[in-house]
């Protein structure tokens, strides 16, 4: 098996040197996935009638705080293996380069940050979720690129022929003898942006009553990752046998879907009036 060659080999380093500095993959693809999130997003929102000014406003305050919320989570539901890729190093904790970032906390806290500059602003918060969400996504499926240069993220061994080349020292323990593996990466990857376009094209050809495509976003990209933590074989915190995302995924879909509902019942979103700060468009997205 050692010896098969994959149709996606393994990328020889995980970032690119210019000078004496080290350009990480995984953060450049951060930062060109935010950049394509801001730019979905002005569109959309630009179309609703607002401004392109509150979405940079919103990108400023809620990047980061989605960046400290995903290292927190994956901080507090992986820390045998954060200690173990920081080897010990005080900064550890914080070695987002290095990959380890939960994408629920880091839509949790990024979320709520954003709503509260929404808020503060008299903005029609469940309307910008909605212009959001495609832009998001796209975010999450140009981050998942990061992923493969840092061999990470990867499921089953498999012979099919995009299989995924991962090197020996990233192989998990007892997969060493194998070099081919499920890229759940590029499965992710590919979702997202089908998702993206599906809940565009809701948008624009159904009735969808606010912010009722960001549940769908919610309960869609949920139910993906129960199929992919289910063939994931990276380390991670199990019970029952069971790796701990597989119920957090479970738990939200559910949720998403519950939500979803609600809303085009003509519930979801407490208190939504709407002042007049930020112009906007009277006709549905």
């Amino acid at each position: 098996m050692s010896s098969l060659v994959a149709f996606i080999p393994s990328p020889s380093t995980n970032g690119i040197r210019i000078g004496p500095f080290f350009l990480h993959a995984y953060g450049l693809m951060y930062v060109i996935g935010v950049t394509a999130a801001i730019l979905i997003c002005r569109r959309r929102w630009e179309a609703e009638g607002g401004s392109r000014e509150l979405v940079y406003e919103v990108a400023m305050w809620g990047f980061p705080a989605g960046l400290i919320g995903g290292r927190l989570y994956f901080d507090i539901t992986s820390y045998s293996l954060m200690r173990q890729e920081s080897n010990g190093h005080w900064w550890g904790w914080i070695a987002i380069w290095d990959g380890g970032l939960g994408i629920w906390g880091g839509i949790a806290l990024g979320s709520l940050v954003g709503i509260w500059v929404l808020r503060r602003r008299g903005v029609d918060v469940p309307r910008f979720m909605d212009a959001a969400v495609p832009g998001i996504l796209a975010a999450q499926a140009i981050g998942r690129i990061g992923n493969y240069f840092n061999q990470e993220l990867f499921g089953k061994p498999t012979t099919l022929p995009w299989g995924l080349e991962i090197s020996l020292a990233h192989r998990p323990a007892g997969y060493t003898h194998l070099a081919t593996f499920n890229p759940t990466f590029l499965y992710e990857l590919i979702f997202d942006l089908a998702l993206a376009g599906m809940l565009i094209w809701l948008g624009h050809h159904r009735k969808i009553r606010h912010p009722g495509l960001f549940a769908l976003y919610v309960f869609g990209y949920s139910g993906f990752r129960i199929f992919e933590e289910s063939i994931r074989i990276d380390p991670s915190h199990r019970y029952l046998g069971l790796r701990l995302n597989f119920y957090v995924a479970s738990l939200l879909c559910l949720a998403g879907l519950v939500w979803f509902v609600r809303i085009q019942r003509g519930g979801g979103w407490p208190g939504r009036r709407v002042k007049t700060r930020e112009k906007r468009a009277s006709a549905p997205g």
